[in-house]
């Protein structure tokens, strides 16, 4: 797959049909893996990286994905930078395997459910991503993808403390949990540090839009697990399961009391956001973000009818720095960013 086809439409997980999808975007699960016989990648000779990056190739290839088709894999030693941030961009690898150096890669299906991050800061991480609230669904796939490359690589394993991975917090099962919500009536109305609070006390971690170490964009927030030793993969999904729908209803809640208190200004707040994105000249990606964030909010309330909320949610991609630039076909200066992200949003919103 050439990657500009990516640019054609978003992930399964943009669409917007997974349960409680008007809140959850997506629900991913990954699992950290490392291969027998190989020390942690900081401890790796540059051959040996190069060694487990092709051997991790030939094994991630020689496997059938179940239900979703054709996999690309990307070389992102080789790939142009504006390659690697579109894929950071779409979720496909972490900021950290984008910027790193050395022999690295990924595998993924053209629906981008399933993706496989080569030489990460582990040898492996399998990723699987679903719109909405899918963690079952989630968690069955990605322990079936497991357990059929499993069959091809003997993991590094001990007894006693599970999967060994480069970070202690991750040893035990590898798993990460994540649920991205979007919670711009929480945001709103300036209750947005009691989700905070609910997740610290589960022992949860609230981040950005892409999670570690980046901040909240567009009310977009993360919620994943921050420690896997001594915990089974049931009880950190149990943790989600009885935290997730709590705040799904709160959400709601909120929003419904606004629309009944205060309807006339929530309307003009999502009306003049529609306005701005539909005849604006320049505008930047920050505020792009927190205006699409109240047009989502109003279409997905019906205060703004006849628009699609995939088109939405496919904007929030395309009007990023690197998706811009792939459909402009060059590299552009931050100021003509802004200039093309503005023609984008008229194209695509004033019909």
């Amino acid at each position: 797959m050439n990657l500009g086809e990516l640019l054609q439409s978003g992930g399964e997980w943009l669409r917007g049909t997974g349960p409680e999808s008007d809140i959850v975007i997506s629900s991913r699960i990954r699992l950290a893996r490392n291969v027998e016989g190989y020390s942690f990648l900081p401890q790796l000779t540059r051959d040996k990286r190069a060694e487990l990056e092709e051997r991790l190739r030939a094994k991630i290839s020689a496997i059938r994905i179940p239900k979703n088709g054709e996999v690309t894999y990307v070389n992102l030693k080789e790939a142009p930078s504006l390659d690697r941030d579109l894929l950071v961009e779409r979720h496909l690898i972490s900021r950290e395997h984008a910027r790193t150096d050395g022999d690295r890669g990924v595998a993924f299906t053209r629906q981008e459910v399933v993706s496989i991050m080569t030489n990460e800061e582990d040898h492996l991480r399998l990723q699987v991503l679903h719109s909405g609230l899918q963690l079952d669904d989630s968690w069955r796939e990605i322990d079936e993808l497991d357990r059929l490359l499993e069959r091809e690589i003997r993991y590094a394993f001990h007894p006693r403390f599970g999967y060994l991975t480069a970070c202690p917090t991750n040893v035990g099962t590898g798993m990460r949990v994540s649920v991205m919500l979007h919670l711009p009536a929480l945001v709103m109305s300036s209750q947005i540090e009691k989700v905070f609070r609910a997740a610290a006390k589960t022992d949860l971690n609230l981040r950005g839009l892409y999670g570690e170490g980046t901040q909240a964009s567009g009310n977009f927030y993360q919620i994943s697990n921050q420690v896997t030793l001594g915990k089974p993969e049931e009880k950190i999904l149990e943790k989600f399961k009885s935290l997730i729908p709590s705040l799904i209803d709160f959400e709601r809640k909120v929003r419904e009391r606004m629309i009944v208190d205060n309807r006339k200004m929530l309307e003009d707040k999502v009306w003049r956001a529609f306005g701005t994105l539909r005849e604006t000249r320049t505008i930047s990606s920050e505020e792009t973000m927190e205006l699409l964030s109240l047009v989502r909010l109003g279409v997905n309330l019906g205060l703004i009818p006849n628009v699609p909320i995939n088109r939405v949610n496919d904007l929030f991609l395309l009007t990023q720095p690197a998706h811009l630039q792939k459909l402009e076909g060059r590299p552009l200066k931050p100021q003509d960013r802004d200039v093309a992200r503005a023609n984008l949003l008229r194209g695509k919103l004033q019909d």
